[in-house]
């Protein structure tokens, strides 16, 4: 259910119950997840009680037990997505596109740890867009709908992602063409 309440009407209660709940709510997400990324937690359970103020109980203790819900099931949302991200990059170390041969030989091995381990380095916005081309096969067009921008701004993330992991993986050569490779290949672009 959205909230059908006005700015005006709920204001006075959205900061009743922020200025009640803030200090708990921060320690609450801030013992189950990194401090550093608390407080984006905590204003995002905030927007979704502005959201829904409708739905947050008018009983200061229900409210905050609510919003320790919400806290959690967003916590929930972004473990989730880290462990598709730490798959992703397991996925990249032993990727036939990026293994080449079924027996590589130690520098192909080398060059694969380098590469989950920039991959891991990566800003998230930079491993989707990379992924979307590179082990997705979308082409700029395509990705640029998946991520609700025009072409022109996915292909200049495109050209940033790539750079970035060039500087990740020290500007070192592409791989032999003995040893195809999509992402050494897609860096060269």
């Amino acid at each position: 259910m959205t909230t059908t309440h006005g700015a005006v009407d709920g204001e006075p209660r959205f900061r009743a119950l922020y200025a009640d709940t803030y200090r708990d709510l921060l320690r609450f997400v801030s013992r189950r997840l990194h401090p550093s990324l608390a407080e984006d937690v905590v204003a995002d359970t905030y927007l979704v009680a502005w959201r829904r103020l409708d739905d947050v109980p008018v009983d200061p203790g229900h409210a905050r037990a609510w919003l320790f819900g919400t806290a959690r099931h967003l916590l929930l949302n972004e473990r989730r997505s880290a462990q598709r991200r730490e798959a992703l990059t397991i996925r990249i170390a032993e990727s036939p596109e990026i293994a080449g041969n079924p027996s590589p030989d130690q520098d192909e091995l080398a060059r694969r740890v380098d590469l989950a381990a920039a991959w891991r380095q990566l800003a998230p916005a930079d491993q989707e867009v990379l992924a979307l081309t590179l082990w997705d096969g979308l082409s700029g067009s395509e990705a640029a709908v998946v991520l609700g921008i025009s072409p022109v701004a996915y292909r200049l993330r495109l050209s940033r992602s790539r750079r970035a992991l060039r500087r990740l993986l020290g500007h070192r050569a592409a791989p032999a063409p003995t040893t195809p490779s999509a992402l050494t290949e897609g860096l060269q672009r």
